[in-house]
């Protein structure tokens, strides 16, 4: 049987300094859960000498070890699918099914799976989620696991969002935590609340500080801050997280955003490790790279002179396949030999089988606690946590086989982005399908059936049969539905495509479109109540400036960042953005004046579009504003009826408005190459161009309106060109 005791030789740091605490046993919550030993060093008997102890080590387990040679010693373990959070790259907008508890892992069925894979080798550990500190007994698991450090396990680490860690960081470092990763996307507390749906920066600041205070007192936790960047979200934050390291001894992390079911993945989004390196050495030219341990999953840089370093996660456009050491378990219990993989294998269903299918309760885990102590006391011959039952061995060649199963390397950038795969934060609800193991696991080499007893691998496991545990991740039981016919999608009555069949808010997803040119103007119109500011605006006197130049580079601006002001507007790359601004008075031969913007300054009428990322190619076109018919005033109202208390204001303010003291007019185009339309982005220039001439105005005129705020046109997509007032046939 390959299962070894492994001792441990290098005595981990004592954290008792940091609360000045006495030793004490950790009860768990669960009445019947018994305190566990702690994770102190063996008794000295079993200290052996180092020459002696690599003399007598035993070879890796060939159970964690695939058909490409890599030895997996790293498992990170998923103990909750529950989140306080709602990150916009990890949960879908309309939240998860929640798993039945009784198909979650119980404290006691992650307990032995721990003590299982330690048994083989694993010499690290880490728990994540969900987010793995709203499990209520987070802290009597973490001792529990921490107990194997006796037995080979050297790290227990810690992927969390922050927010609550804080309040459980001292009894977490008595249990032996030796890592943190943070996830934290902004250092801008409003964009958090955006990019989480919820608010806790200061709490996860806190949480940061906290870690930095005990590993000055000599905790020695590594703490690393993981961020994913997406394109037009948080890019133009990457600096701010580096210059986080400047005095602090931390490691920043930046991923690549990886598609997962639900998080509405584009390629678009992603910002590649080497346009970030760029950025950074924009910055900072003397950005080095450090040299890399065998299994790290980031690629690792530094400053000369600041404190911390820099890491890139390239899952996307540079896997680091080759050297995966890591296994996941999810929180219901399935094997992942590969996080972007979609076949899982059931450990929940094989430890249950010890207690007839049921989950693993206080009463069965005293059981099993008792033969635990008989084999600590060479009472039994087994020498793993199960017992050396039957039911163990059936557990570890399960887990043979899912290892030897796993590939070279996963799918790249095009399949992943189309693959079935879990949502991030369960990973989800299995699908109740089961699929055939044969083909999945053919790499077995025959040679290993003349291996020794304890390594066979059950072949009659790789027929299909009710007993295998192989399956593949779906969120629906059923096939999926088929595509409506065009006859049928056209009686349908029409839909808000932002809204879920039950009724909450999401956004759409575009990645199934295919990119065009897209192509819409918007236009508004200011009206000012009195005549001082037109002349101010001609003359270019106001106190705030050019009043037309501002507006225009602020409509400008602001359609860069419509993603940012509209939650459910897609981040997307515009290519051209063109405002114009009009000003018409009601004087004249023909009671109508025009001036443009280049007219105050006595220049020739043009018009300047923004263009990709300077002055670029000619305004493409100008759709007149039907309010401004040539020869005519139209600043006009809608009539209605006042109180009889308030007939006098009433009466003037309409017969100011019939007056008029002159307008300006505001067209936005905005075009772009993608998969989804620029509408928005064209009525946030406009928009905001408007109000750009009400702030610069407002001084000498407090009655200025905005008024027919609209989109005139708009070209690409599925339905082709549309004009307001024309019927454009589709293109």
């Amino acid at each position: 049987m390959a299962t070894f005791l492994r001792r441990s030789t290098n005595p981990a740091p004592q954290l008792r300094s940091l609360t000045r605490l006495p030793r004490r046993g950790i009860v768990s919550t669960a009445s019947a859960i018994q305190e566990y030993p702690r994770h102190d060093l063996p008794p000295e008997p079993l200290i052996q000498p180092r020459r002696e102890a690599i003399k007598n080590a035993k070879p890796f387990s060939a159970f964690l070890t695939d058909t490409f040679q890599r030895q997996h010693d790293y498992l990170r373990i998923s103990i909750t699918e529950k989140c306080n959070l709602r990150c916009l790259y990890c949960m879908p907008e309309e939240g998860v099914p929640q798993s039945p508890p009784p198909n979650l892992l119980t404290t006691p069925e992650i307990y032995l799976l721990s003590s299982t894979f330690v048994s083989q080798g694993v010499t690290k550990i880490r728990l994540t989620g969900g987010e793995p500190t709203v499990r209520k007994d987070i802290l009597p698991l973490m001792h529990q696991i921490g107990s194997l450090r006796s037995q080979g396990l050297k790290e227990l680490c810690l992927t969390t969002n922050g927010i609550s860690l804080h309040r459980k960081l001292d009894s977490m470092a008595e249990a032996g935590l030796t890592g943190v990763n943070l996830s934290l996307d902004t250092l801008d507390p409003w964009q958090f609340q955006i990019m989480t749906r919820r608010k806790g920066f200061e709490a996860v600041m806190k949480s940061i500080n906290r870690i930095l205070e005990m590993n000055k007192l000599g905790a020695g936790i590594k703490l690393k801050i993981n961020c994913v960047v997406m394109r037009g979200m948080n890019e133009r934050e990457i600096i701010p997280f580096v210059e986080l390291g400047r005095e602090q001894d931390l490691e920043v992390r930046f991923i690549e955003y990886m598609p997962f079911d639900g998080n509405k993945w584009s390629q678009g989004k992603m910002l590649s490790y080497q346009e970030m390196l760029d950025m950074i050495r924009e910055k900072y030219p003397g950005l080095r790279k450090v040299q890399d341990h065998k299994n790290d999953t980031s690629k690792t840089y530094e400053i000369p002179g600041f404190a911390g370093r820099i890491g890139f996660i390239t899952s996307m456009t540079h896997n680091f396949c080759g050297s995966c050491n890591r296994l996941r378990i999810t929180s219901d219990g399935n094997l992942k030999v590969c996080l972007f993989g979609n076949d899982e294998v059931s450990l929940r269903d094989m430890i249950r089988k010890s207690n007839n299918g049921n989950p693993i309760d206080e009463a069965a885990f005293e059981a099993m606690k008792q033969i635990e102590m008989d084999r600590r006391q060479n009472l039994s011959s087994s020498r793993g946590p199960l017992g050396g039952t039957e039911h163990e061995q059936e557990l570890l060649n399960v887990i043979g086989i899912a290892v030897k199963g796993k590939k070279e390397k996963h799918a790249g950038m095009g399949e992943l982005e189309n693959m079935k795969n879990r949502p991030m934060i369960l990973i989800g609800k299995p699908s109740s399908s089961r699929v055939s193991t044969t083909v999945r696991f053919s790499r077995i080499s025959p040679s290993s059936r003349s291996s020794p007893p304890w390594k066979q691998l059950p072949l009659h496991l790789l027929a299909p049969s009710p007993s295998a545990y192989a399956r593949f991740y779906s969120t629906s039981s059923s096939l999926p539905p088929k595509e409506p016919s065009p006859s049928s999608s056209s009686t349908s009555p029409p839909r808000l495509t932002h809204l879920t069949p039950s009724g909450t808010a999401h956004m759409v997803p575009i990645s199934h479109k295919t990119p065009t040119t897209r192509l819409a103007t918007a236009v508004c119109t200011l009206h000012f109540s009195n005549p001082t500011a037109l002349p101010l605006i001609r003359s270019n006197s106001m106190k705030k400036g050019d009043v037309l130049s501002v507006a225009r580079i602020a409509g400008i601006m602001a359609a860069k960042r419509t993603a940012e002001l509209v939650p459910l507007c897609h981040p997307i790359a515009i290519t051209h953005v063109g405002v114009e601004l009009e000003v018409f008075s009601d004087e004249g031969e023909d009671g109508e004046t025009r001036m443009r913007e280049n007219d105050v300054k006595g220049q020739e009428s043009v018009s300047v579009p923004w263009q990709g990322t300077g002055q670029g190619d000619a305004y493409p076109f100008h759709v007149p504003s039907p309010h401004a018919p040539q020869g005519q005033s139209t600043d006009k109202v809608t009539n209605t009826t006042p109180s009889q208390s308030s007939n006098s204001n009433v009466s003037t303010v309409i017969q100011d408005r019939k007056t008029g003291f002159g307008r300006v007019e505001i067209t936005a185009t905005v075009q772009c190459d993608g998969k989804t339309g620029v509408e928005m982005e064209a009525l946030t220039a406009a928009s905001v161009a408007a109000l750009t001439v009400y702030d610069m105005c407002k001084a000498v005129d407090r009655g200025m309106r905005i008024e027919d705020l609209r989109v005139v046109r708009k070209e690409g997509g599925k339905s082709g060109t549309w004009v307001e007032g024309e019927s454009v046939g589709s293109a």
